[in-house]
């Protein structure tokens, strides 16, 4: 049965199926080609760890360094990423084909705060009863919307009817 797949380069022992190596020791001097042995006795001398660096080339890329500390490092970059990383939400904002100036103006700014943030905001505009005849009017609101996001937004998705709701999906530029 073969051994378990590690996360992370190789280290020492867990190199296999490799003869020369291509070294480079603790202080980032290149040693050049070396048998693979010769190299893990190396490290093995200067307590450190003979980690695999560029496993795909011919020969692999091995150099000596602590591979407790490589690790943490690691996996200190990947933690330091995660935090940098934005996740973008999609926002929804309701509307009513006859809207009020005012109510329209309050959800405007909202949008406005959405992008701001750097989230999506999907525009729901619902029909009830008789409303679903003027389906015109809620088709001007959403254009209405459009343009006046244009400069801040660009369009995902245009508007579109999926059963009594009509939606348009936009996204910060």
């Amino acid at each position: 049965m073969p051994a378990p797949q590690k996360d992370g380069p190789r280290a020492n022992r867990d190199i296999r199926g490799v003869r020369e190596v291509q070294l480079i020791d603790d202080t980032g001097q290149n040693r050049g080609v070396v048998q693979f042995f010769d190299a893990l006795q190396m490290a093995e001398e200067a307590g450190l760890d003979l980690v695999e660096i560029a496993p795909n080339s011919a020969p692999p890329v091995c150099k000596l360094l602590d591979y407790g500390r490589f690790r943490f490092n690691e996996q200190k970059k990947q933690n330091e990423a995660r935090k940098r990383q934005k996740t973008v939400e999609v926002k929804e904002i309701k509307l009513r084909p006859g809207i009020d100036k005012h109510d329209y103006d309050v959800k405007m700014k909202s949008v406005q705060r959405f992008f701001e943030e750097g989230d999506k905001v999907k525009v729901t505009l619902r029909f009830r009863g008789r409303e679903m005849a003027h389906q015109d009017i809620g088709l001007r609101l959403l254009e209405r919307v459009k343009s006046e996001t244009a400069e801040i937004a660009k369009v995902e998705s245009e508007p579109m009817l999926e059963g009594r709701q009509m939606i348009m999906i936009l996204a910060p530029r």
